[in-house]
């Protein structure tokens, strides 16, 4: 036999990503060197791994019985390099969480734990949506109503979520800020649509009309907009206090609206779990359990 164990390695990425785009980036190689590599192995074996279309790949049956009996020699072959080889001194973690998370929270932590274990390197892939979610991480950070299913879960902190504005907007409708939730733009974050409607039920609100509502695709630009004077913003709380902290933003009234949604930090594979994996994990939930 003579597969090499790069093009096992370019499979298995594939098959986990179901794209050759995404198993490139990280394997650090062009999506055509990856789909090549691939082929050759196909070539090799006299299978078909992939049904390929347009803009999409699938496992074929025999694809997918061939990756579950590659895929643990290969993750075994993996960490036995890795822990042999001389050049491999650092442990890397990789972590997929909001980038509004990673702003607001760890990255002004961060340098808490990089002190002091200076001998861990740190992947951070930031999204804005859970939909872009990847289990190819060792951790997650992933905000939902509901508790994940899916690998070892710790619950972090809730949020709620309270109208707030920039100083001009709040001294200018202080007086009446229940009129100037008809009359300025609302602004909300697309992934929760109907978020102001619930916030007005909530309030008791009856006669709730707003005028315009404007949806942003990331909790920073809800934020950003909201402070550069575009409207009132419904924005989480305690993820967002040094907002208000510093006075980029202010209260526009006392009624934060209490919702189930929750930061939970998800680890994906427990039998990948080391010593680093653990005391980073351990680091996660101290940092940010007072916030529950």
């Amino acid at each position: 036999m003579q597969t090499p164990i790069r093009g096992l390695r370019s499979f298995c990425f594939a098959a986990r990503t179901l794209s050759f785009k995404d198993a490139a980036n990280q394997l650090y190689l062009t999506p055509s060197a990856v789909s090549h590599q691939i082929k050759q192995l196909e070539e090799q074996l006299g299978i078909e791994l992939f049904e390929r279309q347009t803009r999409s790949i699938r496992l074929t049956a025999a694809g997918k019985n061939f990756y579950d009996s590659v895929s643990p020699l290969i993750k075994a072959l993996e960490k036995t390099i890795n822990e042999f080889s001389q050049l491999q001194e650092n442990v890397t973690i990789s972590i997929t969480l909001p980038e509004f998370f990673a702003s607001e929270l760890l990255m002004p932590k961060l340098s808490e734990w990089t002190s002091e274990h200076p001998n861990t390197n740190l992947q951070l892939n930031t999204l804005k949506t859970r939909k872009e979610l990847t289990k190819q991480s060792d951790l997650s950070i992933v905000l939902s109503s509901s508790k994940p299913h899916e690998g070892v879960v710790h619950e972090l902190f809730s949020l709620s979520y309270t109208p707030a504005c920039n100083k001009e907007n709040w001294q200018a409708w202080q007086e009446n800020p229940f009129q100037a939730l008809n009359e300025v733009p609302l602004i909300l974050h697309k992934a929760r649509p109907w978020a102001w409607h619930q916030w007005a039920e909530h309030a008791g609100i009856e006669d709730f009309a707003p005028k315009q509502i404007i949806q942003v695709d990331s909790m920073f630009g809800v934020a950003r907009a909201a402070q550069q004077g575009m409207g009132i913003a419904l924005i989480p709380l305690p993820i967002s206090q040094t907002w208000f902290d510093e006075q980029w933003l202010f209260n526009f009234t006392d009624m934060p609206l209490k919702t189930k949604d929750k930061y939970y930090l998800v680890q994906h594979d427990p039998s990948e779990t080391n010593a680093q994996l653990e005391l980073f994990i351990k680091w996660m939930i101290d940092t940010f359990k007072h916030l529950k």
